[in-house]
């Protein structure tokens, strides 16, 4: 009995012991481990929106705040907050907001289902992602938008809505510029530019002038007129498409795009989003193209 009760008690010692030793490391490793965290990390975070978009060009909102109370950011980065809670945080912090444009996502294309022709019927799931791997998704034109909409799915902020035609239409005002859609779209179709980037190409085929316009009514043709008709070195020709040096940007004007028989590059305008030249033909088309015949066996 007394035995029992000997082991019951050096049982009882070592655990105590172990624990006031165990005890006493943790003490240790968190007086010489300790990191000090600033406390305004907390409250600024608070003021975020908690999109954890990382539009701001950090992962998160709880990084941003970081960088923001170690003044590695400003408060204006954040383009899902309104100006006047950027201006709360920077008043908090002790900081000036910086001006900052606005960044959109663009399309490069416009070819719906009233101007660009289908060659094929999908059936499967409703995916851009998943059509994309069968036979490019049916479209005429392969580097074309498939129109399921995944890229209005995965917007978080409801700044992407389909037409009727089967185009993604990007609102400038809710657009954070997250770049969600630029991830997720099967044929690269999005990019994320500043509002001051007006001048675009919203075409991305590119294919020669008679099988461009074969697939699609506004494909640019690489006519060569916008390249002619804007200040030297603004747009060149690249593999039958053109393409804008944004470096060259102060540049632009509306002139570039009046002569464009397609309208394939085009303008925006603040209020109207994108425009097309004077010379641009007109649709008036409201229902789809009829199906491409399939091209005959040898």
């Amino acid at each position: 009995m007394i035995s029992s009760y000997l082991s019951i008690f050096l049982a009882g010692g070592f655990m105590a012991a172990l624990g006031i030793v165990l005890a006493g490391v943790l003490a240790v490793a968190n007086r010489r481990l300790f990191v000090y965290e600033d406390p305004r990390i907390d409250e600024v975070e608070a003021l975020l929106p908690k999109a954890n978009c990382g539009a701001c060009g950090v992962p998160g909102c709880r990084p941003f705040a970081e960088a923001l109370v170690a003044g590695e950011a400003n408060p204006g980065a954040c383009t899902v907050s309104p100006p006047d809670q950027s201006r709360i945080i920077a008043d908090f912090l002790g900081v000036q907001v910086s001006v900052q444009e606005k960044r959109v996502a663009r399309l490069a294309c416009h070819g719906g289902t009233h101007v660009a022709a289908t060659r094929a019927r999908y059936e499967g799931l409703k995916s851009c992602r998943a059509a994309s791997l069968v036979s490019g998704g049916g479209r005429g034109c392969v580097w074309g938008c498939l129109g399921l909409g995944d890229c209005e799915a995965v917007c978080d902020f409801e700044a992407i809505r389909m037409d009727r035609f089967g185009l993604p239409q990007v609102s400038t005002d809710k657009c954070t510029a997250c770049g969600d859609c630029v991830d997720i779209c099967p044929k690269d179709l999005f990019e994320i530019h500043p509002v001051g980037h007006q001048l675009w190409i919203a075409c991305k085929n590119m294919d020669d002038q008679d099988e461009a316009e074969a697939h699609c009514e506004v494909a640019c043709t690489a006519c060569g007129r916008c390249e002619m008709d804007a200040p030297e070195g603004l747009i060149r020709m690249e593999n039958n498409l053109a393409v804008i040096d944004y470096g060259k940007n102060a540049l632009a004007s509306r002139l570039a795009i009046e002569r464009c028989p397609t309208g394939a590059i085009v303008w925006f305008e603040k209020d109207r989003g994108p425009t097309k030249g004077a010379k641009a033909r007109r649709i008036v088309r409201q229902e789809p193209l009829p199906r491409m015949e399939p091209l005959p066996r040898a």
